[in-house]
């Protein structure tokens, strides 16, 4: 199972990559689910499917410009009894069990980060020069030491990734989520990681997504992409 959630959406973007971020996401994310059933561990996997992206357009992109497309990853495989996660970004994955809590990995500096500069933003007008200088002052944190780490141009960010494994046996349902679906918990606080995946088999990803929405729309949140992968 793999999750991309690309980013970037900076005005002069196209002019640093023309084939934008849906052609990145999409690129990476058919070479990891490619290279899967490969036996290579989950980092090698991904720093492979960042370094193909980035040989096809190197020639013609700034593939190392701050604005150029980069996205968040998260993957799960089962294979020979044993369930494998990694996350980069902002993304999460959570594995249920029959007992015990369930398995959450997800990295949270990207998010204390931007919540900072959130506060910063809150009274700048939009489009201007100061939000500008700012939006690039939060990339120039990204894939750098003190900063978050994204997929991006260079494979080495992998050693920044979350990872982890365990067994496969008395998994109940497992689940990858980008940062706009994971809000129901670690945004509006409305259920707990064990209350989502319950949902998650009783109702599906629609109906999680239709509750953030729901708490979007009271809070006056600016709605973000939501996506769910699962395994039921």
């Amino acid at each position: 199972m793999v999750l991309i959630d690309g980013a970037g959406g900076i005005a002069g973007a196209d002019e640093v990559c023309h084939h934008g971020i849906a052609w990145y996401a999409t690129r990476l994310g058919g070479a990891l689910l490619g290279a899967l059933s490969e036996e290579r561990g989950l980092r090698d996997v991904l720093a492979g499917g960042i370094e193909r992206v980035t040989d096809a357009h190197r020639d013609t992109c700034d593939v190392a410009h701050p604005i150029s497309p980069f996205a968040a990853v998260a993957m799960l495989r089962f294979s020979g009894g044993t369930v494998e996660h990694l996350v980069l970004g902002d993304a999460v994955a959570v594995v249920g069990r029959t007992t015990g809590e369930p398995v959450v990995a997800h990295d949270p500096r990207e998010v204390v980060i931007a919540r900072s500069f959130e506060e910063r933003l809150k009274d700048v007008p939009e489009g201007g020069d100061e939000y500008r200088r700012l939006l690039m002052e939060l990339r120039s944190r990204r894939n750098s030491p003190g900063g978050f780490w994204v997929a991006k141009d260079d494979p080495t960010v992998v050693d920044e990734a979350v990872t982890g494994s365990g067994p496969a046996d008395g998994v109940t349902v497992a689940a990858l989520l980008s940062n706009g679906a994971s809000r129901l918990v670690d945004t509006f606080g409305l259920t707990d990681w064990p209350g989502l995946l319950r949902l998650l088999e009783t109702d599906g990803p629609a109906e999680v997504i239709h509750r953030v929405r729901q708490a979007e729309a009271r809070e006056g949140v600016a709605t973000d992409d939501a996506t769910i992968v699962c395994r039921l």
